[in-house]
């Protein structure tokens, strides 16, 4: 992964799975397939799981497998640790490194042996404590620009989270102590669009490139949100202009929200296997034909 994002192996990172798990037999029957996938295109494509357990809320909902495994309220911690852990070794024995979301920075601690990748959110990378806690990991961690566009934010993050710091933290007894961290070792920004529209096209790029090309760090697209305004299905075009863009932009991955079915579904008593209960999705047939069809433009671009 750091040598995809510094540049020195010329191919596409690409972090996908769902926008968040709750299910673990969907969420292994999807790695099972990806990893398939990767076989297939490991010339062009370097895949990472994203394996998001937990969730960020705008305002009130559902959290996350970590806190409530039974999606049902009952808020069983304990549980929810002990299934995300087994969960993530079972990806990681399948042969796909794993990414998550850096979110509450008391759960950090649980899971920094098992991934190998990670993102600080749109809402989250200003927070001073993010930073420190990304200074703090050993993989390499995105930070995606505000939710109002800015990418001034991210990237004082990256500056910050790149130098060593001291902070208040949880050590490996669960007791509050001073970590010592060396700083992260390629932290890099992340572009999700914003409120007012997209950021992932050559134009918006190069502006951005223009405007802060002393510091430029590595860039990884997120293919949702912003800039498929919200809509998953729209993240094939996003991709495909990525790739068509590429060697102008000098894009290092992108993010995929994708899971075994299209679309997103509420919690209830009868659900989907393999559907989205939180942000939409973009189903397995349409996400594999879309990479197949991704490594092919690649191979004839190279």
């Amino acid at each position: 992964i750091q040598n995809i994002l510094s540049g020195q192996d010329s191919r596409l990172l690409v972090v996908t799975g769902p926008c968040s798990i709750h299910d673990p037999e969907s969420t292994l029957e999807y790695a099972e397939k990806l990893f398939q996938l990767q076989q297939q295109v490991s010339d062009q494509i370097f895949f990472v799981m994203r394996a998001y357990i937990e969730k960020p809320r705008t305002t009130v909902g559902w959290k996350g497998f970590l806190y409530d495994p039974h999606l049902d309220g009952s808020s069983n911690l304990q549980l929810g640790l002990e299934k995300s852990r087994a969960l993530y070794l079972k990806i990681i024995e399948l042969g796909l490194p794993i990414a998550s979301e850096i979110l509450n920075p008391m759960a950090t601690a649980y899971f920094d042996d098992l991934l190998a990748w990670g993102a600080i959110g749109a809402r989250t990378s200003e927070s001073q404590i993010h930073r420190e806690i990304a200074s703090h990991m050993p993989y390499s961690i995105g930070f995606k620009n505000g939710t109002d566009g800015s990418i001034q934010i991210a990237l004082d993050a990256i500056q910050s989270s790149s130098h060593p710091h001291q902070f208040l933290g949880m050590g490996q007894t669960g007791l509050p102590s001073i970590l010592h961290s060396q700083g992260n070792p390629l932290p890099h920004l992340i572009l999700r669009g914003s409120n007012t529209g997209p950021n992932f096209d050559l134009a918006a790029i190069q502006t951005i490139q223009a405007q802060h090309q002393r510091h430029m760090p590595a860039i990884v697209v997120d293919c949702s949100h912003g800039n498929s305004a919200k809509n998953p299905l729209l993240q094939a075009q996003v991709l495909k202009q990525i790739i068509a863009e590429r060697h102008l932009t000098k894009v290092r991955g992108v993010m995929l929200e994708s899971y075994l079915l299209d679309g997103q579904q509420k919690i209830s008593d009868q659900m989907n296997y393999g559907q989205s209960v939180t942000d939409g999705c973009l189903g397995w047939d349409k996400t594999q034909q879309l990479l197949l069809d991704i490594a092919t433009a690649l191979k004839l671009a190279s």
